[in-house]
């Protein structure tokens, strides 16, 4: 399933990914496949020939199962990226590498058979079709897979159910609220059961109290279904809610990628630091992010779990002056948290260890 980092399968790979709009475009890449050595004064030079760059040299891997987050502000070209990954919108360099093959490189057909099969898209508009009702609505893609009436309705209940739905199975559209018609927008892309998920921006038309719900929903199926998921949003609190890794985008380029505790702690620039400065660390700090690592005994130290937040873990420190062991899901200690090792990581983002587990959604 591609390459490994860390024991993790590399679901999707995006790799200097162009999206230039204007006459003759590649002939911006004749001798090289999106590689660039300065990539400003590439950008630099297609802009003076009066082109629009959508995206500049994208690069980024989607890992099996985890949910990538990629946001910025409007034109940053984040839009452009996910309808490059789906050939939706046709790049003008690079490649995209879904389990080892090179999109770029499919037929016409070939694409529309990895659009029935492998991919599931939903973008802010719902795109539902008003004169067919809920369930009909959900079993279309199946129906242009050639599944028999009985099995594409069975599949579709099963999606019903996991958005909750149910009861809903016979209204049209017009009947819905907008997180409603939402949901079936959500069902109707995963009853093709892809392989890979691509979400455009799905909860920015619903209002703030459904959005949250939504969200909840969305955190819920991906705990039972597992997908390999890239997100796109322009708010950087659902970004930090949903997110196991994220990518912020400017001027169609990626300024930075990591777990949305690094991101925050050790920002790259004003840019980035701008979108996290009215987060609080309390609320993506965890144990596992200020472990430390020992050989020494652990006799008498209490326990905590390594997705405990910050709060809580100074709470236990209080009364644990030695610190308190952290403990993976499967019983291993990764290390022992202290307060020391909590001021340390606030004090330097830089300090704070690669990823043991999951930050806490």
């Amino acid at each position: 399933m591609g390459n490994h980092d860390g024991g993790r399968d590399v679901k999707l790979s995006c790799r200097n990914v162009w999206k230039i709009y204007g006459d003759n475009s590649d002939s911006f890449f004749m001798d090289q496949d999106g590689k660039v050595d300065d990539l400003q004064e590439h950008v630099n030079k297609i802009l003076q020939s009066d082109h629009i760059v959508a995206n500049a040299d994208v690069s980024f891997d989607v890992y099996a199962g985890e949910i990538f987050v990629i946001m910025g502000l409007s034109g940053s070209g984040k839009s452009t990226i996910v309808r490059c990954l789906s050939r939706l919108v046709e790049p003008t360099a690079g490649d995209i590498i879904l389990d080892g093959e090179n999109l770029l490189e499919k037929s016409a057909d070939e694409l529309i058979e990895i659009r029935r099969h492998k991919m599931g898209m939903v973008f802010q508009s719902f795109g539902l079709m008003p004169h067919l009702n809920v369930i009909d609505n959900i079993a279309f893609p199946l129906k242009l897979q050639g599944i028999e009436k009985a099995e594409r309705y069975s599949q579709a209940e099963r999606v019903i159910e996991l958005v909750g739905l149910q009861g809903r199975e016979s209204n049209f559209p017009n009947e819905l609220s907008g997180g409603q018609q939402q949901r079936v927008g959500i069902a109707r892309s995963l009853a093709v059961e892809p392989d890979i998920w691509l979400l455009d921006e799905p909860f920015s038309a619903l209002d703030p109290l459904i959005r949250k719900r939504m969200q909840d929903e969305f955190l819920r199926i991906q705990s039972k279904l597992q997908k390999s998921i890239v997100f796109i949003t322009h708010d950087f609190q659902e970004a930090l809610r949903l997110a196991d890794r994220m990518a912020i985008m400017r001027d169609g380029m990626i300024v930075q990628i990591g777990r949305p505790v690094d991101l925050i702690l050790n920002p790259v620039d004003d840019y980035v630091r701008e979108f996290t400065k009215d987060v609080s660390w309390e609320s993506v700090l965890c144990a596992s992010d200020v472990c430390q690592k020992t050989s020494g005994s652990l006799k008498g130290l209490g326990r905590v779990s390594a997705d405990t937040q910050i709060d809580s873990l100074l709470g236990y420190l209080a009364k644990n002056k030695n610190g308190v062991a952290v403990e993976a899901e499967d019983g291993t200690v990764l290390g022992i948290a202290t307060a020391t090792g909590v001021l340390a990581a606030l004090a330097n983002g830089s300090s704070v260890p690669p990823a043991k587990v999951k930050v806490t959604k």
